[in-house]
């Protein structure tokens, strides 16, 4: 009897022991001591940026490239907000996600396990030019209000309406803002000005927006709903065209295309200028080793960092082919692996 009760208990923890592990599956330490488990998908979220359809085709042929390379079923989920795509990451909800710089390290500073794998070297091929521009934009119209002497200058946002992309953008938020600090803190009536002052809007704006992308952000100032806006060259570069003066230069005027897609068919032909340009270092792709592993780490790092990557025209287009792609190549642009040290210039900005 007492052999046949020992029998049953065995069974009993062995059941219990099994079904505690969740059966299939390795596990992964998770930052906060507990268990998360290294599955047979890998999720990826996209910022609303490229969430678009313009971008379907990119995002589809990197999660086909994925699932051969890791044998895994991948799944995209697309995001309208950015907060959404950093706590998907941070939250263990999420493998691999594309962010900006700042958002990067916003997640990294709540979560460890959260790590650069790949980024977008310039036309060099190197992290050298590894770099795209914060832009800050005007209506073509109304460029005389914005400039002292013939110049453009920060004097003249001062109670305006300014739109912003989102607070966890880089070149949308972190890098505009911190030059409007530097530039009106010199001042003594905004001596004391903070973030918090440019995102609520006083003292220095009259309103401030968040269009939620770069995207959004440029359609309220070409829609009138903001005299100044805050985005990035790459993010529009698929909707607008030269007009006047030299790519990425202060004066420089776009225009938006004729036939240009969602948020910027009912702007189609409006005109801005850039009154500032500021370079920024590229957007990383990021994991989170406590859901993914080292083993998937060490299979996409390869395959991002691969030449089969960076001559895949579905993700790297040449700039004049007329298609649309997560990346546009002029040179020898490719992704390469990075240190997180490399973005130690964008959390200068914080301190």
């Amino acid at each position: 009897m007492k052999t046949k009760l020992l029998f049953l208990m065995i069974l009993l923890f062995t059941v219990l022991l099994t079904a505690c592990s969740g059966g299939n599956g390795d596990t992964a330490k998770t930052n906060n001591g507990g268990n998360a488990k290294v599955d047979d998908v890998i999720k990826m979220v996209w910022y609303p940026n490229e969430s678009g359809e313009n971008m379907k085709a990119s995002r589809e042929e990197i999660g086909r490239l994925i699932s051969e390379a890791t044998g895994k079923k991948v799944e995209h989920q697309l995001t309208t907000d950015y907060a959404i795509a950093i706590e998907t990451l941070v939250n263990n909800k999420a493998d691999l996600a594309f962010t900006g710089s700042q958002a990067y390290i916003e997640a990294k500073n709540r979560n460890d396990a959260i790590q650069t794998i790949a980024v977008k070297t310039g036309k060099s091929g190197t992290l050298d030019d590894a770099k795209y521009h914060s832009w800050l934009a005007v209506n073509v119209d109304e460029q005389g209000k914005y400039k002292k002497n013939g110049k453009f200058s920060l004097d003249t946002i001062a109670n305006t309406k300014f739109s912003f992309v989102s607070n966890s953008s880089t070149s949308g938020f972190k890098v505009p803002s911190a030059n409007i600090i530097a530039h009106f803190s010199k001042q003594d009536k905004y001596a004391n000005l903070t973030l918090e002052d440019l995102m609520e809007g006083g003292p220095l704006f009259s309103q401030v927006l968040f269009g939620n992308s770069h995207q959004g952000s440029a359609v309220n100032l070409l829609s009138g709903n903001a005299d100044v806006a805050a985005f990035c060259d790459t993010c529009v570069d698929d909707y607008v065209e030269i007009a006047d003066g030299d790519e990425n230069t202060v004066g420089a005027v776009y225009r938006v295309k004729d036939g240009a897609a969602e948020p910027f068919n009912t702007v189609q032909g409006k005109e801005f200028t850039l009154m500032s340009v500021t370079p920024v270092l590229n957007e990383p792709f990021v994991v989170n080793k406590d859901v993914i592993g080292q083993e998937d780490f060490d299979k996409i790092q390869k395959l991002l960092t691969s030449d089969e990557m960076a001559n895949n025209e579905k993700i790297f287009t040449a700039k004049d082919s007329g298609q649309t792609a997560l990346f546009t190549k002029e040179g020898q642009e490719r992704l390469v692996a990075v240190e997180d040290k490399w973005y130690d210039p964008i959390r200068e900005l914080s301190k």
